[in-house]
């Protein structure tokens, strides 16, 4: 069982920064994918950043540009910056472990208001 912990959400003015880190532990062989999901109130889940293994990121349009994702070994980072009201929203941590599935992180609130 693969289990990950979020950490670095808080409240940020417009154009600010925050980083979010997830560490995995529990049983970490064959993390192939770690990434960022966020939901918003009353909105969907949606992806905000994904690393493969190789180092191939992926990227949702609205955060391209102000989001950096980056890993190290079992812990995943998110670099925000420029940050908008409309990020504001439950960020969770995912990991894909190859035949195993999805694990999710508790999640972790991002708030951004003036």
């Amino acid at each position: 069982q693969v289990q990950l912990v979020e950490s670095g959400g808080g409240l940020v003015h417009p154009g600010g920064s925050l980083r979010l880190s997830c560490a995995a532990s529990g049983s970490i062989f064959r993390i192939y994918r770690m990434g960022w999901y966020r939901q918003a109130p009353g909105k969907q889940r949606e992806l905000v950043a994904a690393i493969a293994s190789g180092g191939n990121t992926n990227y949702a349009g609205s955060v391209k540009g102000r989001f950096t994702i980056s890993r190290d070994k079992n812990t995943v980072s998110l670099q925000m910056n420029s940050l908008k009201p409309e990020d504001t929203a439950v960020y969770y941590c995912n990991a894909y472990q190859t035949g195993r599935g999805d694990f999710w992180g508790q999640g972790t609130q991002v708030t951004v208001s003036s």
